[in-house]
């Protein structure tokens, strides 16, 4: 039997949970990511559809472009998932909103080329 993995946003309207595994996951620099988040990169986890559901509350849609769709809580903004066009079968989870965030360190980075220059590599 899977371990089940929980996370939500800050204020507890939204919760999610998804059944744990070696999921790939990386920090993104892109610009998108920057500006939504106000952040200088997110970290993101892919989990497959089939393993991810919300158990409480539905969080706010934003169609940031043309190919993805972000979700973030409606009452306290906290970013928590990310639907890729491209990528249909995965959903992206911001790790920083898992309960134990420090038990998933990201593989790797994404979109170096546009990472802010102070960022250490």
């Amino acid at each position: 039997m899977n371990n089940i993995v929980d996370g939500g946003c800050f204020c507890g309207t939204v919760r999610y949970s998804f059944e744990s595994n070696n999921y790939p996951s990386s920090n993104c620099h892109c610009s998108m990511c920057r500006r939504t988040s106000g952040a200088a990169f997110v970290s993101w986890m892919a989990i497959p559809v089939t393993s991810f559901k919300f158990n409480k509350g539905e969080p706010k849609k934003l169609v940031s472009s043309d190919h993805g769709t972000r979700y973030f809580c409606k009452e306290c903004g906290t970013h928590l998932t990310c639907l890729l066009d491209e990528y249909p079968k995965y959903v992206y989870i911001t790790i920083c909103s898992l309960d134990k965030p420090q038990d998933f360190e990201p593989k790797g980075d994404m979109y170096v080329e546009d990472m802010l220059d102070w960022v250490k590599r």
